[in-house]
């Protein structure tokens, strides 16, 4: 017998042995399950070159360059330890932007658990997206402005073409909370309205993806930095083409709805001037939704839907634009996708539905000066 100073009572030699005893039958009726460190497979040499394209969407090539780019970041965070190496994070995470599974299916493929899925693909997207200063942007020189006027002249003879603008819906699941209804977009499932301004080349150059579904197209463009850049004169000689969603503008150009308030033969304005005109810009415009067509069937969980939380969806959408820059400069293939697929990418794409800002007539010099061109081309 012992007095215990902690609890003020006495207790028996007998009864710490009981205890003893029941914990070693507890220990061996429910062993704990032996530490099994497999080997994880080597996919670079494991998979021919096609069969690694189809389950990452990008070359060897390729993930070997972001690797470099990342690798170290990735690997030296202290939060968690390092037994995944960066090779198989950034896998990780591609073969889950490629599919859109369940995390939990995603950790399969590489062989660690949900949770550790998760932290990877957080941690890793982030680091990629940190990398859009360096992929997404407008051209930095003379020479690079020229080329990509070229480039979009080239197509149907639209001059001082500097990107085509547009949004497109990328599906989330329910933000939950008080304002998750503004998630829902018309079609009635919830996305966030993402804009952007590519190339010629389906490059993006800039990309705004922090508005929720059901905001409109303008309304996004009109709070944007590249707005600003504009109307402070920073883009001298640039125009940017867009649909009938937005406001025509000097320095933004869209269809002309009404014709019969532009047309004045006296200064060379006609109808075969207008059609011409509206034909060139709807050739020019469409590279952005050719864009999107690309950018979905390369990265399919964009449409069939980003089912973490809605600030990881957003570096989701940033590292996926970050990735298809990275693409079109390899000059990457297209993947190809299934037909649930093709049908979810449809699903999110919209159209502008014809409001008072399709129907507009807006004249401004620059259209004008446009117009004429037409007229003589």
């Amino acid at each position: 017998m012992y007095f215990d100073h902690d609890q003020n009572f006495f207790e028996s030699d007998s009864d710490i042995e009981d205890d003893d005893f029941n914990d070693l039958m507890v220990m061996i009726a429910f062993p704990r399950r032996q530490r099994n460190f497999r080997q994880r497979a080597d996919h670079f040499t494991h998979w021919r070159d096609d069969e690694f394209f189809d389950r990452y969407r990008l070359s060897k090539t390729s993930v070997r360059f972001i690797i470099n780019l990342i690798g170290d970041r990735i690997c030296s965070r202290t939060d968690w330890n390092h037994a995944v190496s960066s090779e198989h994070k950034v896998l990780l995470t591609l073969r889950y932007y490629a599919t859109g599974s369940m995390l939990v299916v995603c950790g399969d493929f590489i062989g660690v658990h949900k949770s550790t899925a998760s932290r990877i693909v957080k941690l890793v997207s982030h680091e990629i997206a940190l990398l859009r200063p360096l992929f997404v942007h407008f051209p930095n020189n003379e020479m690079e402005i020229k080329q990509v006027k070229q480039d979009f002249y080239n197509i149907a003879k639209f001059p001082l073409v500097i990107g085509a603008l547009d949004c497109t819906h990328v599906k989330i699941r329910s933000p939950g909370g008080d304002n998750a209804e503004m998630y829902r977009n018309r079609k009635s499932f919830f996305s966030i309205n993402v804009q952007t301004i590519c190339d010629a080349n389906l490059k993006i150059q800039d990309i705004v993806a922090r508005w929720p579904g059901s905001s409109h197209d303008s309304t996004i463009f009109n709070n944007s930095a590249i707005r600003g850049k504009f109307e402070r004169g920073e883009m001298q000689n640039c125009l940017l083409v867009a649909d009938s969603g937005y406001a025509q503008r000097d320095f933004v150009m869209t269809l002309v709805g009404n014709p019969g308030s532009l047309i004045d033969p006296a200064s060379g304005i006609t109808a075969a001037a207008v059609d011409k005109y509206n034909e060139s810009l709807i050739r020019t415009r469409n590279t952005v939704e050719r864009s999107y067509g690309v950018w979905k069937r390369r990265f399919p969980i964009l449409a069939t839907g980003i089912n973490v939380k809605r600030t990881s969806s957003q570096s989701i959408i940033v590292a996926t634009a970050v990735l298809h820059n990275i693409a079109c400069e390899f000059k990457e293939g297209i993947p190809r996708v299934t037909t649930a697929v093709e049908s979810s990418i449809r699903i999110t794409d919209f159209n502008n539905p014809g409001d008072a800002i399709s129907r507009n007539a807006v004249q401004n010099s620059t259209r004008r000066k446009l117009l004429r061109y037409f007229a003589n081309v």
